[in-house]
């Protein structure tokens, strides 16, 4: 699809493959080598705060590098009852939705988004219509759960597999292998799939979430900072805290969540399979349950984003996000209200421009840096040339100081000095 010119958006689109790197960047300047790349991005890696925010790009590019005949979930599923009237003004106020977000003729989360406004008025006003909506919408999403399973289930078992599963690990680790004293890399994603999940199991990554339990786990609203440390043998020293260990929180709920009664509890669901129960999935694309806690826990996964972004000293790199979801939006124009903040976008294209737009409106703070084209986010060229690999890092200074200490006590110093 071609990049939409600058009277759709707004602003001039993205050039096919660009790269500016915050306010170090000039107008004319040579392309930056890989290894001032990696420089930048090491120095972003290791600010205070670090978050990674992933969309829908990260799951296609991994069904890519799979050989996947299928890549994400298909998104086009329709909403239908018997009642033509009714579906025909869901349609038109789904794609109304939609073109005020820049999405085109909108997609399956639109049309969810909208039935979903919808069904408690007509409950409240006692039309018939209500239980029929009710039955479409739960069809509607039990389609795009098995989607869902299904683009899973591609990556998982896709002829290079292996090679995405590699490419997987590598983006992770990169962001994870941060200084462990440092605040826990913290991952957002909009994603429904479990992608991050399983990447992060073949990468030894251990995860930290709101879920608590083992057989049942349980989504807790209590916010405990949580981690993972450990004792050395024979050590009388505080604990360490241990490598490899990341925050994960997904803003739209996931494949194996399901809802009962009471709590929100995640349901063990093997990688590329679907959930035994799909009518009680929770991947509503906004805070819609007909129950009290309607917001449940929609509230707490946005309180956690923005406690994450907004504050001062954090750096947020988003992947494969296209910026389509204002509530998420509007969370990222806040972080960058304090200027001690930087965001990274790294993007493959930008086929409705609201990359394009969104950054035009902050690059004159220098607090945005931009990553965009095949040649930058391409996920094999963005892990094997751009990404660095913090982990090295103090290995790397290490050796510079015991260079320099050699050097300087070496005979050959001393007489030169002399």
């Amino acid at each position: 699809m071609a990049t939409p010119s600058k009277a759709s958006t707004g602003s001039p689109p993205l050039d096919e493959d660009q790269i500016i790197l915050g306010p170090i960047n000039e107008a004319g300047d040579d392309e930056p080598r890989s290894e001032q790349v990696q420089a930048f991005l090491s120095a972003v890696i290791q600010s205070e705060h670090l978050n990674l925010l992933v969309g829908a790009g990260l799951t296609s590019a991994l069904a890519h590098a799979a050989g996947a005949k299928t890549g994400t979930a298909g998104m086009t599923g329709m909403i239908t009852t018997s009642d033509r009237a009714l579906n025909e003004a869901l349609e038109d106020a789904a794609k109304e939705s939609a073109s005020r977000a820049l999405r085109g003729g909108g997609n399956i989360e639109d049309r969810l988004r909208v039935a979903l406004a919808t069904l408690p008025g007509l409950r409240l006003i006692g039309d018939c219509r209500a239980d029929e909506l009710d039955e479409a919408i739960g069809t509607a999403l039990r389609a795009l759960a098995g989607q869902i399973a299904e683009s899973e289930h591609a990556i998982l078992h896709g002829a290079t597999s292996e090679n995405a599963r590699s490419l997987l690990s590598g983006f992770l680790r990169s962001f994870a292998s941060r200084v462990p004293t440092r605040d826990r890399l913290h991952v957002f994603t909009t994603n429904y799939d479990r992608v991050l999940e399983w990447g992060a199991e073949q990468s030894g990554l251990r995860v930290v979430d709101r879920f608590v339990g083992t057989l049942r786990p349980v989504f807790r609203s209590s916010r405990l900072e949580i981690d993972y440390h450990y004792s050395p043998p024979g050590s009388v020293r505080e604990p360490h805290h241990l490598d490899g260990v990341i925050r994960l929180t997904k803003l739209h709920g996931s494949l194996d969540w399901v809802s009962d009664a009471i709590d929100i509890v995640r349901v063990p669901t093997p990688f590329g399979s679907a959930p035994r129960d799909p009518g009680d999935v929770l991947i509503y694309p906004v805070a819609s349950k007909d129950r009290e806690t309607s917001e449940y826990p929609y509230s707490d996964l946005f309180r956690d984003l923005s406690a994450a972004l907004c504050r001062p000293n954090s750096a947020l790199l988003t992947y494969g996000y296209g910026f389509g979801d204002d509530h998420i939006n509007r969370v990222i124009r806040d972080m960058l209200t304090i200027s001690s903040a930087h965001l990274v976008i790294i993007a493959y294209g930008d086929p409705t421009g609201r990359i394009a737009r969104f950054h035009a409106e902050h690059s004159h703070t220098g607090q945005v840096s931009l990553l965009h084209g095949p040649k930058y986010a391409d996920l094999q060229a963005l892990v094997e040339r751009w990404l660095p690999w913090p982990a090295s890092e103090p290995l790397a200074r290490a050796q510079i100081e015991i260079l320099r200490a050699t050097t300087a006590a070496s005979p050959s110093a001393s007489a030169g000095t002399a």
